[in-house]
């Protein structure tokens, strides 16, 4: 485990015990301000960014830190980027349902090195180190061998209203689910529990999925845009991309589909 792997597994405990009193209380959802994305900022989100942005400001791991909340903020370091989620799936937090995550990842010359997520729920734990493999509560893991979309489960994802990219391939999958947390949908692809992760919504950032992606990469999974290819988010938090991630078996004939 890295000195950084370390350091976000000190976080995880700390922005667990600073939130765990909001779960599921109005509280947490109160209008704090508009985030530097362009979306509001909840009470649970601002409390669990101050924790990890005061951390890194006093613990120079990079060169700046990039969080919806925040935006672009100097944090010292000689080098690297720090893409920071504090809590992702902050409706499931506000509600109480228990699968929202903290999301950090670590980048050097705009490719990610290292990846950590933690279902600030449950406790569960992944990360990745690039070239290393992926891990769950410190054991490798790996993306499922489902090889026919009839069945496969996947988490899919259209913007509202508008579901007529996903019906071909909903009329396919097996089941289909929506479970809130991008990044922890991307992790449940790199560990075998879902055979794919479909968002056509257009409006994932690159502090939702960085981590999420190289967990699910390092496990064998595959990530794409919708046509398939290689999928790159600048380091600004105002660009948002649609996003589709499998056990790589599958990957070529969901692209069919979705086109």
């Amino acid at each position: 485990m890295t000195e950084f792997i370390q350091a976000c597994n000190d976080l995880a405990g700390v922005v667990r015990d600073a939130v765990a009193d909001m779960i599921g209380t109005p509280e947490a959802g109160e209008y704090v301000k508009m985030g530097a994305d362009g979306t509001p900022t909840k009470k649970i989100d601002q409390v669990a960014e101050d924790i990890i942005v005061d951390y890194f400001a006093h613990h120079p791991f990079c060169r700046r830190l990039i969080s919806e909340e925040l935006g672009c903020a100097d944090m010292g370091g000689e080098r690297g980027t720090i893409f920071l989620d504090p809590i992702d799936g902050t409706y499931n937090a506000v509600v109480g349902i228990p699968f929202y995550a903290l999301s950090i990842a670590y980048a050097e010359e705009g490719i990610v090195q290292q990846g950590y997520v933690r279902n600030l729920a449950t406790g569960e734990t992944f990360h990745a180190i690039r070239g290393q493999g992926a891990c769950l509560d410190g054991c490798p893991v790996h993306v499922s061998d489902t090889s026919l979309l009839e069945k496969s489960a996947m988490s899919a994802y259209s913007r509202r209203f508008e579901p007529t990219h996903l019906i071909r391939i909903g009329r396919k999958i097996r089941r289909w689910r929506s479970l809130g947390a991008s990044a922890l949908e991307l992790c449940y692809v790199g560990c075998g529990r879902i055979d794919g992760f479909v968002d056509v919504r257009g409006t994932l950032r690159v502090t939702d999925v960085a981590a999420g992606m190289l967990i699910c990469e390092e496990a064998g999974g595959t990530v794409s845009d919708l046509e398939g290819r290689t999928l790159v988010f600048p380091d600004e938090i105002s660009i948002r991309r649609c996003l589709v991630a499998t056990n790589g078996i599958v990957h070529n004939k969901v692209i069919e589909y979705l086109r």
